[in-house]
């Protein structure tokens, strides 16, 4: 039971994962064709999840590893 939760939670995450990418994407690709700067797509919301991930999950495992 326990291997089928871990499961679970393991297609969430990458469900998850998944769809931010590909509206990180979406938002990317109409940057462009807008010609916006190369910035702009990290100031939309997926944009902010992805950087806040990115800075987030490093210092919390490290945080964790600690304790």
């Amino acid at each position: 039971m326990y291997t089928m939760v871990q499961i679970v939670k393991a297609i969430a995450i990458l469900a998850a994962a998944g769809l931010i990418g590909n509206w990180y994407l979406r938002e990317l690709r109409a940057a462009r064709r807008e010609g916006k700067p190369w910035y702009a797509v990290y100031l939309t919301i997926p944009g902010i999840l992805i950087v806040l991930g990115t800075i987030f999950f490093p210092i919390a495992a490290w945080y964790f590893k600690q304790s």
